[in-house]
């Protein structure tokens, strides 16, 4: 018998958990649905937040604890999760890519990849995030296919 699991929600470890919050929301539109107590006044300045976005969840939490981070990412600790990859579907990619365009966010044009999706990557610094996220029209067995 299975065991009734009902949704399962990514958490991301990050170095920045303000400007991972100000991304998640402010370039890809999601919401800020809670987090965890403020360290300071400052936007957005906590170790732990949950983001929603027409029914996707994911949190995002602070690498350190306490907020005691170095002034920099630990590079062994980046390149441990270089394999880091979160799949959001969309069936409007041109859309999508056009919205990050305007943003100001630089991304490589949507194609056709050998394994039958269209992905396109946002192309964030890997000294600031330790994941890359791709938006994709999935052909594959007919699934989200346009």
């Amino acid at each position: 018998m299975s065991i009734p699991i009902e949704s399962a929600v990514p958490l991301l470890a990050v170095f920045d958990v303000p400007r991972s919050v100000a991304f998640y929301r402010d370039a890809l539109g999601f919401e800020v649905a809670n987090t965890s107590k403020p360290f300071t006044d400052a936007k957005d300045d906590c170790g732990w937040a949950m983001l929603r976005l027409n029914g996707v969840e994911l949190m995002l939490n602070n690498m350190y604890e306490d907020n005691i981070r170095p002034p920099e990412p630990d590079q062994a600790r980046v390149a441990a999760h270089a394999d880091t990859i979160i799949y959001f579907a969309c069936r409007d990619l041109d859309g999508a890519y056009a919205t990050l365009s305007a943003r100001g966010i630089a991304a490589s044009q949507p194609k056709v990849a050998y394994y039958g999706m269209w992905p396109f990557l946002p192309l964030v610094s890997r000294r600031h995030w330790s994941w890359s996220a791709y938006a994709a029209r999935f052909t594959h067995r007919g699934q989200l296919s346009d």
